[in-house]
């Protein structure tokens, strides 16, 4: 029975960290984007996989928020958390998010998923140490708003 209540703390703790990450992105906190992500991490998409340095990472955020809203994306809102033991330090997180888009013409929200490991950081805290995104979401809002012509 307390391994069942440790794991669903933990499925708590990851889910609290994925709402933290939802207000920092919603506000572009760079500040709360710091305490997410480790100091260097990696980076996989459909693109391939990239080390890439936390400092490099807030620098360019600002600018890649930009696009994305000028593409008519416009909150993420977290959908799902599936979190799971990897060990006992590493946590896997299988996420789900709900983009909302502002082009009326268009549908009215994307899904997008990610999957992440978490290192314990701090004590309780997590940082992001990987975080692989299924798609490339800017090619996956242009398919849209080209189908809806």
């Amino acid at each position: 029975m307390i391994g069942r209540q440790r794991k669903e703390q933990m499925s708590q703790q990851i889910n609290d960290f994925f709402l933290r990450f939802e207000r920092a992105n919603s506000s572009t906190d760079l500040t709360e984007f710091s305490r997410l992500y480790a100091d260097t991490f990696l980076f996989g998409g459909p693109n391939g996989v990239q080390v890439v340095k936390k400092e490099n990472f807030l620098k360019i955020l600002p600018k890649m928020k930009d696009h994305f809203s000028s593409m008519g994306l416009s909150g993420t809102k977290l959908q799902d958390v599936e979190a799971s033991p990897l060990d006992s330090k590493y946590m896997l997180a299988k996420v789900t998010w709900r983009i909302e888009l502002r082009n009326p013409s268009c549908a009215d929200h994307v899904i997008a998923s990610a999957t992440y490991i978490l290192a314990p950081e701090n004590g309780d805290a997590f940082s992001i140490i990987l975080q692989i995104d299924h798609q490339d979401l800017a090619t996956v809002v242009k398919e849209l708003q080209f189908s809806q012509q």
